[in-house]
């Protein structure tokens, strides 16, 4: 990877039409369209729900807390999402709204910093969209899904904010707030109601988006939903959905989805309800429905508790395959019906359970019979040959080292290599990338951990100044690579081709090259850069 002074000043001179020269020959890219002034009243635009006005903030038009299904309160807590009732006059939408009810400890952690902040409310189904015109440009969309292990996150986090993917790639953007921990995720095997409430809300949030984003230069036919973590395993869970007879979405964005996590059936969903009623005293769901949320959000601390195992991440509130809103593991999605015609680009950083498990002092402390021991849970009797070669793999390995390298296979990068095979195999668009950049925060221990691609994507280091993960890192290097990564998102979302000039070429993952694209100091497409650990993992293949 090279530094990119010029194109750095492109993408950065604050004007819409600058990114005319990134993205001037794509069908439908920038034009000449008058950006909004800085005196302007604001925007207005008029929905079916009612009227809209937004503000202006740097040169974008940026409408946010607009609401797109009903408050999920009182009687609607743990039902689907359903349609908002609308509004007189207009409102304004120029504040974020709450975001969904989450655990919050002031100052945060060692690696994000905060990842959630109040103000949190139940009434929290609201959305926030920045464009460079509320006219007919028909622009590319992205939609983004924030992770945050199900129980954390916002779409109303300024980490998430769109105004560069707008401003840059000339994108109408959208992000999301869903309902999260135990609102969102509980399942009670209600009759007719099925569960994944969280779902149910993000494809209200989709559906309004087909609907509605017209009106904010938006093309509905040409939808990008992007997501990390918890947000890119929803991306696989939407890909199904195809109302009317037509995908929701053209192209998918999956960021260190957690393919390997178990998705519990409807009988062992029940279980961990039961173990959340025992936490709260409660016999059933329409107590539940009486308890204020802060109390609900609390017992949180004990699930962790009570569902947690050694050697593993813990999440204690987990979708569900309930036959309803779900029927099949997420990945199973992207591979027929309509997720099989959706462009995807799918990736993990290196060193993904870092995150959790480096900087714990217990698993620090951990040996290597209790690292062989949970080893046995994925390489039955060959679990000693596979400590080995994870330990020859990296020299001077302590046991939590290879713990997290195991973790780090096991949860995110085996299944993303799989899912990319699978598509290959059937003829399907899938690209790969791999985040190599380690940071030095930590003294290194974090190295390119879960997380860590997230400000170079959206290219805002700015508003990451919380987060310690960040500290230490060379700044030209850093602004170097973000330029790279967020071209190649734009380029994504605009064409379905994450390759831009000058960046070494990005070519599909195909069964006989499987290239991907290491995001590094020095940028370099691989081919089969998991080979080893694939075979490994899965003999033969």
């Amino acid at each position: 990877m090279t530094d990119e002074p010029s194109r750095r000043k492109v993408l950065r001179n604050g004007s819409v039409l600058a990114g005319a020269a990134l993205f001037s020959g794509v069908p439908g890219g920038p034009a000449a369209q008058a950006a909004p002034r800085a005196n302007d009243p604001g925007p207005v635009v008029d929905l079916p729900a009612g009227r809209l006005r937004g503000g202006i903030e740097g040169g974008l038009a940026v409408f946010k807390g607009v609401p797109y299904a009903a408050p999920p309160v009182g009687a609607l807590r743990w039902r689907p999402a359903r349609p908002h009732p609308g509004w007189q006059g207009t409102r304004d939408a120029t504040a974020y709204g709450p975001s969904a009810p989450q655990p919050y400890r002031e100052g945060g952690d060692q690696v994000l910093g905060t990842h959630g902040s109040p103000p949190f409310d139940e009434d929290c189904l609201t959305l926030n969209v920045w464009t460079p015109g509320a006219d007919s440009a028909k622009r590319p969309v992205m939609v983004w899904i924030h992770g945050g292990g199900f129980i954390s996150g916002s779409g109303s986090l300024p980490v998430y904010s769109g105004d560069t993917f707008a401003r840059d790639g000339d994108l109408v953007v959208v992000t999301v707030n869903y309902r999260l921990g135990p609102l969102g995720y509980l399942y009670f095997g209600e009759d007719g109601a099925g569960g994944n409430f969280w779902l149910t809300d993000q494809l209200a949030a989709l559906n309004w988006v087909r609907d509605n984003i017209a009106a904010f230069g938006g093309d509905p036919d040409n939808i990008t939903v992007a997501g990390q973590s918890g947000g890119a395993l929803s991306v696989a869970a939407l890909a199904g959905a195809r109302p009317k007879g037509r995908p929701l979405f053209r192209r998918a964005i999956l960021q260190s989805p957690p393919l390997g996590l178990k998705i519990p059936t409807r009988a062992e969903s029940l279980q961990r309800t039961a173990q959340y009623l025992d936490v709260l005293g409660a016999t059933n769901v329409a107590e539940l429905r009486a308890v204020p949320w802060p109390r609900l959000i609390a017992a949180t601390f004990e699930m962790f508790g009570r569902t947690g195992k050694w050697g593993y991440w813990s999440t204690p509130f987990l979708p569900v395959i309930d036959g309803t809103t779900l029927d099949r593991d997420p990945a199973d999605l992207l591979l027929s019906g309509a997720g099989a015609d959706i462009d995807v680009l799918i990736g993990w950083t290196r060193e993904e359970a870092n995150f959790a498990f480096a900087l714990s002092e217990p698993y620090v402390a951990a040996t290597k019979d209790q690292v062989l021991a949970r080893a046995r849970d994925t390489f039955g009797n060959r679990a000693a040959q596979a400590y080995t070669a994870y330990e020859q793999a990296r020299p001077g390995a302590r046991p939590v080292d290879v713990l997290m390298d195991l973790i780090s296979d096991d949860l995110f990068r085996m299944p993303a290599v799989a899912l990319a095979e699978r598509r290959a195999a059937r003829g399907r668009p899938v690209w790969a990338y791999q985040f190599n950049l380690p940071t030095p925060a930590h003294d290194g221990r974090l190295a390119a951990a879960h997380c860590l691609e997230l400000p170079f994507v959206f290219d805002n280091f700015d508003k990451w100044s919380h987060a310690p993960f960040l500290t230490g890192l060379n700044p030209r290097i850093r602004e170097g690579l973000a330029a790279t990564v967020h071209a190649s998102w734009i380029s994504f979302i605009r064409t379905g081709d994450p390759h831009h000039d000058p960046m070494p070429k990005w070519g599909r993952y195909e069964r006989d090259s499987r290239t991907t694209m290491a995001l590094d100091s020095v940028t370099t497409a691989v081919d089969d850069i998991a080979g080893y650990w694939r075979r490994l993992h899965h003999p033969g293949t």
